[in-house]
């Protein structure tokens, strides 16, 4: 299957919430958008979803106008920050809850509840009380649940928002393996940048309700092409000269004896594995990532790689 956002907009009476919108999802892809809170990021699922109507524009499914079909309709799977487990049900019910509406039966049920459970982590786990489980735990029975209907797409709004961050990084490591297993295309959203580029095949920056840039996580960060990307994705080294901007990212240069550029150490922050360095420099003050520890009044000379420099349009 393939979805597409034709030229999608939606209002808010004085908010442009998505402006525009092209975006084409291939079978099999996990694409992910990022953008800060209030981009239009969720807005974007909800109207591929069918929960909201656009202003102009229209969803595509295989070319066909999905106008006219209700979001039971469209063969799609939601999960949300919140999971809402039901409580009422143990874990088993919860998966199985959207297989007892399609009329699924008993057998067929309680099989692919311990598929999808086996996928997730969690077998053995049918009969938990949901009230019992780990937030991550939580998740996974959410996400399972999300799967077992077997959607053609998988829409994910900021599902890991809630969880602490070594929760959250595992379960992102974990999610491009079972949503691979099965079969599923998604759409996930985020504001997380790291976790967008541990789990994008295909990256989606948004702002302001426009789609600002497109492609895979390393050609993005390489290549912000504007100066509003670059900014949002940490490149902090932006320098004006003539009427271009360029960036350097911040491991773009290394402290070398024999080095072009010559500086001084304004700041010097300790950051785990690594020291966050603030250089004046002709060219503005400049920050990198080194592994020594410098001190303010420090002259150091860098030696730029020609090759980690982008030229960016302005935004």
């Amino acid at each position: 299957m393939i979805w597409e956002l034709d030229s999608v907009s939606v209002r808010f009476g004085e908010v442009q919430a998505v402006e525009n919108a092209f975006l084409e999802i291939s079978s099999g892809e996990l694409v992910v958008i990022l953008g800060p809170s209030g981009c239009g990021k969720s807005t974007m699922l909800r109207v591929t979803a069918g929960l909201q109507a656009p202003d102009s524009g229209r969803v595509l499914i295989d070319g066909n106008d999905a106008a006219a079909l209700l979001p039971h309709q469209r063969s799609i799977g939601l999960m949300f920050q919140q999971h809402t487990l039901f409580p009422h049900y143990d874990v088993a019910g919860n998966v199985e809850f959207g297989l007892r509406m399609a009329g699924l039966g008993s057998g067929r049920r309680h099989s692919r509840v311990s598929e999808l459970l086996a996928l997730v982590g969690l077998a053995g786990f049918e009969a938990r009380d949901v009230a019992t489980l780990s937030g991550g735990e939580a998740q996974r029975v959410a996400l399972a649940r999300s799967l077992a209907p077997n959607p053609a797409l998988l829409l994910l709004d900021e599902p890991f928002g809630s969880l602490d961050r070594s929760l959250r990084d595992r379960l992102t490591d974990e999610l491009p393996g079972v949503l691979s297993r099965a079969g599923t295309t998604a759409i996930h959203v985020t504001h997380d940048q790291d976790e967008a580029f541990s789990l994008a095949d295909r990256l989606v920056v948004m702002d302001h309700g426009r789609i600002l840039r497109v492609g895979p996580p390393s050609e993005v960060w390489a290549d912000p092409r504007t100066v509003a990307v670059a900014e949002f994705l940490g490149h902090s080294n932006i320098v004006t000269r003539g009427s271009h901007p360029e960036v350097i990212r911040r491991d773009a240069a290394t402290v070398a004896a024999d080095g072009e550029l010559e500086g001084t150490v304004t700041a010097s922050r300790f950051r785990g594995d690594y020291h966050d360095l603030s250089v004046a420099t002709a060219l503005g003050r400049l920050r990198f990532r080194v592994d020594e520890a410098l001190t303010a009044g420090d002259v150091v000379r860098l030696r730029i790689d020609p090759s980690r420099v982008a030229r960016l349009e302005p935004s």
